[in-house]
Formats: C-alpha cells, structure tokens, sequence
C-alpha cells in the first residue's frame, strides 16, 4: 500500500506513543521511517523501537528550538531526498495548569502550549514544503477537547481548536502542490502525554462506556487510520479532521 514511501515520524516517547503505533503500522506495509527524539533522555527509550522498524535515520528534534527542525530537515534531505509523509505527534503543557480553571491560565504557558502544540506543526509544513514530494501527507493528531469541554484540559483544549483550524489552512496553502494536509482526533489512550491530564482514568473509563463501539481506541486502529491518511487510498482527502474514537464524539446524551 505505502511500499517505498519515505516519510518522518515526530512524537515517540515509548512504546505507548500513538506516534509509535503509527510507525509500526506504516513500516509493516513497506514505509522507511526517519524517526526524532526530543532529547537525551528519551533516546534510549526511542532507540530501540527505531530499531524495531529499521530506522537508520534517528534525530534529535525538540519542536521549539529552531535550530534542531532546521538540522531535522538537513538530515532528512541527506538521508532520503525528499519524503512523502511527515507525522506530527506533539503536544506540551505545564500539567499544574492543566488542573481547575482554563481562566487561570498563565500567559507563558499559553504561549508555550500554544506553539509546542500548534505552531510546530505550521513551522514544520513550512520548512519541509521544498522537499515534500508531489501526492505527499502531513497528518498530525488533535483530541475532543478541541470542540467539546473535556475536564482537566484547559488550555491544550484551545491549541487542539488551533491546530485543527492551521490543518484546514495548510491543506489550502499546499493543495497546489498536491499534498495533503489532515488530522486525526485520536479517543482517549493511556500515553505519557495523556497521564498528565488529572482524572484521566475517569475519562478513559467514560468515553469507554459511552461510545458508539463502547470501547476505546487502541494502537493498532489508529496506526490504521494513519496508514489511511498516508496512502493513495485518500488521494481526495484534505482539510478533514478524522474521528478514531469509536464514536464517542457523535454522541450527543448516552443511553441509560
């Protein structure tokens, strides 16, 4: 389906990573993954699953430092050219403030939020355009929060709304290069990014009970779904935020 594709995944942090349920998804249907870690601490957790899926291009890449993106890009055109498929999985915020009220929100960590979570995704379209090949894919992954009131989310929910708008933006900006721009709003999973939301087993467990499927998402469905969204199969895609949550977000009042 994606054999010989070439393609950048940004956002592992271990083996419960949506980022990383993506990669294996795409590297068993015949992607080359160049893969990035924020730092040194987590390269030895990300090291060996890039190892699992054969990735020779590691690279050190933390979102907010203009200088790693800008060595992210060098390395990739040495290493593969141009690529097909970049996965952005990143967000970021102080999880003290992730708690009580979205109004006492500080004005650094909304900024900060707002650029690790959103911004990045703008800045990296913007930087890799030269050398995104025609019929190419960025997708990058949002949450409900984004157009619902989710409890202990605050802030993220407002860069989610953000980041959801730039990908219909970008999608205009590079349809006339044939690439296409999507996200996918993923169901609750228990992620290190998720274990900073206070609450987050109540969440897991409500939207388990209340789903259309009544159940949760798992890896594997969402690394599927990005599969989707990076092949040809959705050549006519662009512009969409894409629903893997079994359903939870269309309903409206659960059954008794």
């Amino acid at each position: 389906m994606i054999k010989g594709k070439k393609g950048l995944i940004i956002g592992i942090a271990n083996d419960h990573s949506i980022a990383w349920g993506i990669a294996k998804q795409l590297h068993a249907n015949g992607a080359e993954l160049a893969i990035t870690y924020q730092n040194d601490t987590l390269l030895k957790r990300v090291k060996p699953l890039a190892d699992k899926v054969n990735s020779n291009i590691l690279i050190e890449c933390d979102v907010n430092n203009e200088n790693n993106l800008q060595n992210t890009v060098n390395q990739i055109k040495k290493g593969f050219g141009k690529i097909d498929f970049i996965i952005h999985a990143v967000a970021y915020s102080d999880k003290n403030e992730l708690n009580g009220r979205y109004l006492d929100t500080s004005k650094d960590n909304f900024i900060n939020s707002l650029s690790i979570s959103c911004y990045s995704f703008t800045r990296i379209a913007k930087l890799f355009q030269p050398i995104i090949n025609n019929g190419g894919s960025l997708v990058t992954l949002s949450f409900h929060g984004a157009n619902k009131v989710m409890p202990n989310y605050n802030v993220m929910g407002v860069a989610k709304a953000a980041l959801e708008a730039s990908v219909k933006y970008l999608s205009v900006d590079l349809g006339d290069q044939n690439v296409r721009v999507n996200a996918i709003s993923a169901g609750p999973m228990r992620t290190l990014a998720g274990a900073a939301i206070a609450n987050a087993r109540d969440v897991f467990n409500y939207t388990s009970e209340n789903s259309s499927l009544k159940r949760n998402v798992n890896l594997e469905e969402l690394g599927n779904s990005a599969l989707y969204l990076v092949s040809d199969l959705s050549s006519a895609i662009t512009g969409e935020i894409h629903y893997v949550d079994c359903g939870f977000n269309i309903v409206g009042m659960p059954k008794n």
